[in-house]
């Protein structure tokens, strides 16, 4: 799929944050337990993970796919050399009473940083994780291109990297979060949607396929489509009988 358009604004003095996306699978243990004690684990790892960072939000995935049965967007500034170091504790410690119940299948973790690509100092289009309004659906996945793509010249990626830019602004009510994982984890990037127009984000990633910029892509998935749920929504929904 690609990136749409660069998101972090090119201002180099921009404090970075570091963003992680938990991907959680109930046990079957969990769904063996009455209805009581089932709130009762999805209330206490959503609290733990909510004192845990600086900013969380819940969405729920199944059925968009079947391994995974909701995730967590954490966020916590990282600008102090620490901060990595104590939020992977702080958010390991958060989940460990609950790993009778929950499996994580997938976790991907990245920062931002200021963009090669980015000419102007803010974009519209551009995520603000610590933001009041947030949307209904939110689009994650992993990100790579191949080797070919960084051996070309600056001036040629950038020319490539226009023609997703011109799609990306043919689309104003979708925005992106774009987050470097190079080094970090076995992706380069995760990129992240948020809207509110599901089929219109269908719609604008079926354009991106026929991009120029298309061929360098090594990864791009697996794509998990969530849906924001507040944790009382998320005991409502996996905890009734």
């Amino acid at each position: 799929m690609g990136t749409l358009f660069s998101t972090v604004s090119a201002v180099s003095d921009k404090p970075r944050i570091l963003s992680s996306y938990l991907t959680f699978s109930f046990c079957p243990s969990f769904w063996e337990r009455d209805e009581g004690a089932r709130a009762a684990v999805i209330e206490g790892l959503t609290t733990a993970l909510q004192g845990a960072v600086k900013r969380v939000e819940f969405y729920q995935v199944f059925p968009a796919r079947s391994e995974y049965d909701f995730f967590a967007w954490t966020t916590v500034d990282a600008d102090a050399l620490e901060a990595p170091d104590a939020t992977m504790a702080d958010i390991a410690k958060a989940i460990s009473p609950y790993r009778d119940s929950v499996t994580s299948p997938l976790t991907l973790m990245g920062i931002t940083k200021p963009s090669v690509y980015a000419k102007q100092r803010e974009n519209p289009q551009e995520i603000d994780p610590y933001g009041d309004e947030r949307q209904p659906y939110f689009v994650i996945y992993p990100f790579a291109k191949t080797a070919d793509w960084y051996l070309k010249d600056k001036d040629e990626r950038m020319q490539l990297m226009a023609e997703h830019i011109r799609v990306g602004k043919k689309y104003p009510a979708i925005k992106q979060l774009l987050l470097y994982s190079f080094g970090i984890q076995d992706q380069e990037f995760i990129v992240s949607y948020e809207m509110d127009d599901l089929p219109l984000f269908s719609d604008l990633v079926q354009e991106l396929r026929s991009t120029s910029a298309r061929i360098y892509t090594l990864l791009d998935t697996p794509i998990i489509t969530g849906t924001r749920r507040t944790p009382q929504q998320m005991i409502e929904i996996f905890a009734a009988e």
